[in-house]
């Protein structure tokens, strides 16, 4: 047995920290079925929709939104922070933990704040460049940092000293066979064993650019015998296909299990969100990534390190239309030794171990 006893997780608020919070905590009991795991979110978050239902403890504590800027005035001013730390401490002491690892977002910043006091080791997982403002508070009180992308220690200067361990995936995408998979994958959105097969996916909240512009490239893409498998996004509008078309154009509003999507495709058209990036390197599946312009550019910077590896194309928002779609994708799709090639280059960039190899690292903080 490990030296972890009791561990809290904390991360919430979007499926970015959720997924590799869930993710290793499948991998702290698959290596431990004994160790006691804990995970801490807010009210509100999207945590209590995904943790409860995969087995695991969730304690609610209060989470505050932060200033963009890290400072240690932050920590003087508002008492509601020490009000969410205490309850956070309330937590650690119960279950005994003896260590926090935070993967981001508000409610790990009262963990940290806890962990800290009770001086317990933290080790802080960070997946953006520039990191969010929660782990960036976390580093004034840990030197536990671990990343799950290469260029992110070469383009943050607060993530000089981290450790590259890769992004925990859940299981069913760390092992996934696309090759072997594919056949029933297909079969179960009812479209046919043999076309090339687009697979367009624009995270959880789904991309109305994307919609609009593959929907609109739809005749074109049948045309060429493209079938495509189109994740809406729960929150958007749905797109209107043409009826009729040779070939199967599946719409869904949500699919919780990627993998299936994953094994599908020949190609995948998404957004740049640090997790598609993970996933889609890790197990080879060539990909147009089209970043979310709304941001820091922060998926700009997840995706292409990627694309210059070869794994995959970059297009701007602004540039993604139905015209876009058939001058660009259609060529790509129907040149299986081009894909085979990108494929190739996005498997040597990704990795599928980030669990195993962040559970190393949080053996060595604890040891320590």
């Amino acid at each position: 047995m490990g030296p972890l006893r009791s561990v809290v997780l904390a991360g919430g608020g979007t499926g970015g920290h959720i997924y590799p919070l869930l993710a290793f905590a499948d991998c702290l009991r698959r290596h431990d079925p004994g160790v006691r795991i804990t995970c801490v979110g807010t009210p509100k978050g999207l945590e209590n929709e995904l943790i409860p239902p995969h087995g695991y403890d969730l304690r609610q504590i209060p989470a505050y939104q932060l200033p963009r800027s890290v400072n240690m005035d932050l920590m003087r001013t508002p008492d509601r922070m020490w009000k969410a730390a205490r309850a956070a401490g309330k937590v650690i002491d119960e279950v005994d933990a003896n260590v926090v690892i935070g993967f981001g977002g508000y409610v790990s910043v009262p963990a940290y704040l806890a962990a800290w006091r009770r001086e317990l080791p933290i080790v802080i997982h960070e997946v953006n460049v520039p990191p969010g403002v929660a782990n960036r508070l976390g580093m004034k009180f840990s030197k536990h940092v671990a990343v799950g992308f290469p260029h992110q220690p070469a383009q943050a200067e607060a993530l000089r000293g981290a450790r590259v361990v890769g992004v925990p995936l859940r299981r069913g995408i760390a092992t996934l066979d696309r090759a072997a998979d594919r056949a029933a994958a297909r079969a179960q959105f009812g479209l046919h064993p043999e076309l090339p097969t687009l697979f367009v996916a624009g995270g959880s909240q789904g991309a109305r650019s994307i919609n609009l512009a593959v929907a609109g490239a739809a005749k074109s893409l049948a045309a060429a015998g493209v079938q495509v498998l189109h994740v809406i996004g729960a929150r958007n509008e749905p797109v209107t296909v043409p009826p009729d078309l040779p070939v199967p154009y599946v719409t869904l509003p949500y699919l919780s299990q990627m993998e299936l999507g994953y094994a599908a495709a020949d190609l995948m058209l998404g957004r740049g969100g640090a997790m598609t990036c993970a996933e889609v390197a890790a197990i080879g599946l060539p990909t147009v990534y089209v970043p979310y312009p709304h941001s820091n550019q922060e998926q700009k910077r997840n995706a292409l390190p990627v694309v210059e590896a070869g794994g995959g194309l970059l297009v701007d928002d602004a540039e993604m239309t139905a015209a876009w779609v058939e001058r660009n994708v259609i060529p790509l799709i129907r040149d299986p030794h081009r894909l085979a090639a990108m494929g190739t280059a996005a498997a040597a960039y990704g990795r599928r171990d980030g669990d195993e190899a962040l559970l190393d690292f949080v053996y060595e903080a604890v040891a320590r």
